[in-house]
């Protein structure tokens, strides 16, 4: 008698991944906000990325004879700027540079804090004292003035503004990094691989950072958002992207001139700089919940 043909089983390995995967998104997923705030930012990252081929004109193209068109203007679906640009074409470009100031600088700040401060949180001492005292002085100052104070010493423009507001966030990240760090270096496993003869390096590479990366991608896409905002107000000010160039900050200063006989030169780039800092903070909370270890048993 023979046995009846039976399909081959996947590898357990395969299955338990599959499930993991599958709890980690129904986590993420009840988070309705989080969900419709990826949604949303995914729309508005690949909407930016197809600029040159979805924006209905070029962004430096002035009609003298359209400025300040008011939205519905036939070919000017959100009016027109002081200068007779399209805005919504603006809108479009300029997305690019708000969004790469906002991940660019943030997604540095995390890496380079992910070695301050698993460092001075892991060996302590006389590095640990140095290296978060230099901290401290930079924590010292308030986010934005301290941004807008390493600005305002170099040559306005983008790399300016990735840099000041990287600087002004590696001591936040780096706190945080340190304090998971002193808590994950005192538990029994770190213990054991010790006991079992490994190096600093792995203990680092293999058990701390795997057990402090969650609370820090959180927080980091949380910054996302703010310093969205906070890089916009260095364009605002003068101290980021210049003229003809455009990003949000940009466009809300150049309507400000406006404001009362086109206020939507401002409005609109003011709503998405708004919409989409909420959806970074709102993205944030929902990967806390979906790296939780106790959200996955749910």
């Amino acid at each position: 008698m023979t046995d009846t043909a039976r399909p081959p089983r996947q590898p357990p390995s395969a299955a338990r991944r599959r499930n993991s995967s599958g709890r980690l998104w129904g986590a993420f997923r009840r988070d309705r906000a989080a969900a419709v705030s990826l949604f949303f930012l995914l729309f508005v990252i690949l909407a930016t990325l197809a600029a040159p081929w979805i924006s209905p004109s070029d962004p430096y193209d002035a009609v003298n004879s359209l400025r300040n068109a008011p939205p519905g203007t036939p070919g000017f679906l959100l009016g027109a700027d002081s200068d007779g640009r399209d805005v919504l074409t603006r809108l479009i470009w300029g997305g690019r540079i708000s969004l790469t100031v906002g991940v660019v600088p943030s997604v540095l700040a995390m890496l380079i804090s992910l070695v301050l401060g698993t460092i001075t949180g892991y060996f302590g001492g006389w590095i640990d004292q140095v290296v978060m005292r230099v901290l401290d002085v930079l924590f010292a100052f308030p986010l934005v003035l301290l941004a807008i104070a390493i600005a305002g010493t170099l040559q306005p423009g983008l790399l300016t503004e990735i840099l000041a507001i990287m600087i002004v966030l590696v001591p936040y990240i780096s706190r945080l990094v340190r304090s998971s760090t002193v808590s994950v270096k005192e538990l029994p496993f770190i213990e054991a691989a010790k006991a079992a003869g490994a190096t600093p390096l792995d203990i680092l590479v293999r058990y701390v950072l795997p057990n402090i990366l969650t609370p820090v991608i959180a927080y980091t896409t949380t910054l996302i958002g703010l310093m969205i905002v906070v890089g916009s107000g260095l364009s605002f000010l003068g101290l980021g992207i210049q003229p003809p160039a455009a990003d949000w900050g940009t466009m809300v200063s150049d309507g400000r001139v406006a404001l009362k006989t086109a206020p939507h030169i401002t409005i609109f780039p003011g709503i998405l700089i708004a919409l989409v800092s909420l959806a970074f903070n709102f993205l944030g909370d929902g990967l806390t919940a979906m790296l939780d270890p106790r959200a996955r048993r749910v």
